[in-house]
């Protein structure tokens, strides 16, 4: 159990959480909840000890071992494998004593450390890594490659599978599905949902938190409290909270009457059945989350465009790749204003190719592409962000932007990005990933795109951000593509899901459940029905070294019986030799008239001490040899 009792923590000496005593319960799966700053990630550091409470007292099993997704990646040239195996130190320290004990020859050492190997999976360890690795988007070539190879956002998945894969009792995550695609989320979620560890998840994928968690800890106001449920119920109960209150209440309803609009042009739209019922449901739960958000820093839409003319862009029989690698063949899209696609695939099929082929960043491959002389491309990608000015200030990046808008018009529409203050003039070279994401899309949206082209857009964003971005979204009059790993934003923005797999991108005739159940026939599919020739040489080798780990145990139980039944038949042998020899002289009629009376006496005293040594001697012989018998038998 972990326990926190009148616990205050700060940073920088400003008090973060005062007065905090809260219990969690060894198995719980407990989401953590907050604004930005507010002390989520210092709640992670006070728990794995890397930042002390100012006062209070903080407890947890002294044996639990602690995993967390390091921030870093240094370009290592350890394999990827191995770089995840090296997560769990108990089993790479029992692999390097097992090597030091077998060049020894030390058979009893070998025997024991075989036997802990074995009850802490290590037979098993890869197998368990490579699920790992698989399920987060790896492929089996990629497991010898070198991490310094791979890009810093397979990196941090790869920081992702070591903290996943290292056998913890308690798991800290934070924001952990930044980074990964809608099949590696499903996965995780699916993984996190069956671990036996206890959980701590920071996340700002409202979907995700639901599927994973049991209890929420929200840090608001310097005060830590926990609810029941998921981010739903504790969404609902915080609206309802904030709905006691006037102003509360007029700002919740104006965002009902915003939500309802979006209904029925949404009803009007809708020619799924599954679809419209599965989103009516998200927006009819949204008239409740509202509430929630009315006191956000967030507040902005995008700006009407200077022209929507129809259609915008259209490319037919397109193809595009890499060198001479097609990754998608034959495209034909038509997008006209208000058109909403959500894009869906696996990992590596094509996704951000297709966002890419219609912003025009990757030249088009064979046939037509047609765009309309007023089309003006808002193109969003996580790669964006590395071309904002580190030096300068949001207020700087807007102003060269716009160099005639007046400053103050300017400072207002920072504001509704939360760029307050110090913060519009502050240069970015510090800011958070979030925080340059809000500066991107706000530099983005300023633009008046009649065509949005968003591939991944909530990356880093918070709750809040989050759900400002959804209602500008469902305002926008353009034309949009997305690709997206938060099912929230898919649900309430896309009124079409296109599929890309095998090369093609075609129409998905279903919903985000429908998806799912997609994605978990397509990994069953590949697991092939036949024997697999490798899985089974696998398990023959981890068998032929149980059985070496099984024989070597029982060699180290056999080794000091045998040793002692052979000291035992040495003594044994000694002594009925000295006993037959002093039986044969008292046999001899001579004896007694050659031997005086006391040394007479000594010779029948030392004969009985040899017969009883005899007969303790043979009866410990016994013994040992029934134990011996009593052991496995060793080929």
């Amino acid at each position: 159990m972990i326990a926190l009792r009148q616990v205050t923590f700060a940073r920088a000496g400003r008090p973060l959480v005062v007065d905090a005593s809260v219990q969690l319960h060894t198995g719980w799966k407990v989401g953590v909840v907050g604004a930005n700053g507010c002390g989520k990630s210092s709640l992670f550091a006070l728990l794995s000890g890397e930042l002390h409470a100012e006062s209070g007292d903080v407890e947890l099993p002294a044996s639990w071992h602690i995993a967390r997704v390091a921030q870093e990646t240094p370009a290592l040239p350890d394999s990827a494998l191995d770089f995840v195996l090296d997560g769990d130190v108990e089993l790479r320290r029992v692999e390097r004593e097992l090597a030091e004990a077998e060049a020894k020859g030390d058979g009893e050492a070998i025997g024991h450390l075989h036997a802990r190997y074995g009850e802490i999976g290590g037979y098993s360890a890869k197998a368990r890594v490579a699920e790992v690795l698989h399920g987060l988007g790896f492929t089996d070539a990629d497991f010898q490659r070198p991490v310094a190879d791979f890009s810093g956002g397979w990196r941090v998945r790869l920081n992702l599978a070591r903290a996943l894969s290292c056998r913890a009792d308690l798991l800290l995550l934070d924001e952990p599905t930044n980074h990964l695609d809608l099949d590696a989320v499903f996965w995780l979620e699916s993984w996190l949902k069956n671990t036996p560890a206890t959980l701590l998840l920071i996340s700002h994928d409202r979907d995700f938190l639901d599927a994973v968690v049991g209890q929420i800890i929200a840090i608001d106001l310097q005060r830590l409290s926990l609810t029941s449920g998921g981010y739903s119920d504790y969404e609902r109960a915080r609206a309802a909270r904030l709905a006691t209150q006037q102003a509360s209440y007029e700002a919740q309803q104006r965002e009902i009457a915003h939500l309802t609009r979006f209904v029925e042009r949404f009803k009007a739209k809708a020619t799924k059945a599954r679809q419209a019922q599965s989103r009516v449901k998200m927006l009819e739960r949204m008239e409740i989350v509202a509430a929630a958000h009315v006191d956000s820093p967030f507040h902005f839409s995008f700006r009407e465009p200077s022209a929507l003319p129809d259609p915008l862009l259209s490319i037919e029989n397109a193809s595009a790749g890499y060198a001479e690698r097609k990754i998608i063949d034959r495209v034909s899209m038509v997008l006209r204003p208000g058109c909403r696609i959500g894009l869906l695939g696996r990992n590596g099929a094509g996704k951000s190719t297709l966002i890419k082929l219609l912003a025009g960043a990757v030249a088009q491959q064979g046939g037509e592409r047609k765009e309309a002389k007023a089309l003006n491309i808002g193109y969003f990608a996580q790669h964006q962000l590395e071309q904002l000015r580190p030096d300068e200030s949001p207020l700087q990046h807007m102003a060269r932007l716009e160099p005639l808008t007046p400053e103050q018009e300017l400072r207002d529409y920072l504001g509704g990005f939360d760029f307050r203050g110090d913060m519009a003039t502050r240069a970015i070279e510090p800011f958070s990933g979030g925080e340059k994401t809000r500066l991107a899309l706000a530099l983005l949206i300023r633009t008046k795109p009649n065509l949005l082209l968003l591939d991944e857009p909530t990356n880093h964003l918070d709750l809040e951000m989050r759900e400002a971005l959804t209602f500008a979204m469902q305002d926008y009059e353009g034309g949009m593509v997305f690709v997206s790993h938060d099912r929230h934003l898919l649900r309430t923005c896309a009124d079409e899901l296109l599929l890309v797999a095998d090369g093609k991108v075609s129409e998905f005739d279903g919903d985000l459940d429908d998806y799912a159940a997609w994605l978990a026939a397509q990994r069953n599919a590949e697991k092939s029905p036949e024997p697999d020739v490798a899985a089974e040489k696998a398990e023959r080798i981890n068998q032929r070294a149980e059985a070496k780990a099984n024989r070597q145990a029982v060699l180290a139980q056999r080794r000091p019986l045998v040793k002692e039944i052979e000291q035992l038949e040495r003594k044994l042998a000694k002594w009925n030799e000295e006993k037959a020899a002093l039986d044969a002289q008292f046999a001899d009629p001579d004896f007694y008239a050659t031997v005086d009376r006391v040394r007479s006496e000594e010779m029948h005293k030392q004969a009985g001490l040899l017969g009883e040594q005899i007969d303790e001697a043979e009866m410990r012989w016994l013994e040992v040899h029934e134990a011996l018998e009593a052991l496995p038998a060793v080929d």
